[in-house]
């Protein structure tokens, strides 16, 4: 129901990737259908970003304060559904470290067939990347360079429905194509230690749900919006 009442289907990320990962043909066919923050429009998925299994999970990664950040639908169509090129998710909400875990809640049975997630081994260590932003003809989605990061040079993480993939802001990821006759849809929570202050992108100068902890006041911060 979330998907036929509030997502949006596009061509999906702009950028010259496009023409490395896809051919002529299958890039003017390539679709995404995405939504954000279920969590607001949902209660099923407002308990799940507090699922207590996930949370504990989370507090060994990032210690005991842990804030919600965003929820973010993906869903890859059949046949032509939208790959993802090599990049990091820091460039799409900039945080100051790399205390900020992404986690990927596996709502179909992913292999390499309809793109599963894939890692580059080790890049979490890399820190924050600069990528892509525009070209000759304007800005384009956040990439890191097709000549220089390869799919071919990941471990694909293949999941079972039900299943959740945790990984750092820094690690370098990407997908390739959904060649099957079934959608591949996958929901990413993101959550930080309250202390990693976001420094631009999606949800910025919003405050989010605290699952676990407290949220420290550090000096200069004011009251959240709403208590004035």
């Amino acid at each position: 129901r979330l998907v036929e009442d509030w997502a949006f289907t596009s061509p999906g990320w702009s950028g010259p990737w496009r023409k490395a990962y896809m051919d002529p043909e299958t890039e003017a066919k390539s679709k995404l259908t995405a939504m954000h923050d279920l969590h607001l429009y949902s209660s099923a998925w407002a308990r799940a970003v507090m699922n207590p299994t996930l949370v504990e999970a989370l507090t060994q990664l990032l210690g005991p304060n842990i804030e919600l950040h965003h929820t973010t639908l993906h869903i890859k169509p059949p046949q032509t559904g939208h790959p993802f090129p090599m990049h990091q998710d820091n460039p799409f909400y900039g945080h100051r470290d790399g205390r900020y875990i992404d986690t990927l809640v596996h709502l179909d049975d992913t292999c390499h067939e309809n793109g599963e997630i894939r890692f580059l081994s080790g890049s979490h260590k890399m820190g924050h990347l600069d990528h892509i932003l525009k070209t000759e003809d304007g800005p384009c989605t956040p990439h890191l360079p097709t000549d220089e990061y390869h799919l071919e040079d990941t471990v694909p993480v293949s999941a079972k429905a039900g299943d959740v993939v945790l990984f750092c802001i820094d690690t370098i990821h990407g997908s390739y194509i959904n060649q099957t006759k079934k959608p591949r849809r996958l929901v990413r929570m993101g959550y930080r230690d309250p202390d990693n202050r976001q420094e631009y992108g999606q949800s910025f100068g919003r405050p989010g749900l605290v699952v676990s902890g407290y949220r420290e006041r550090c000096e200069g911060d004011e009251l959240l919006p709403g208590n004035a």
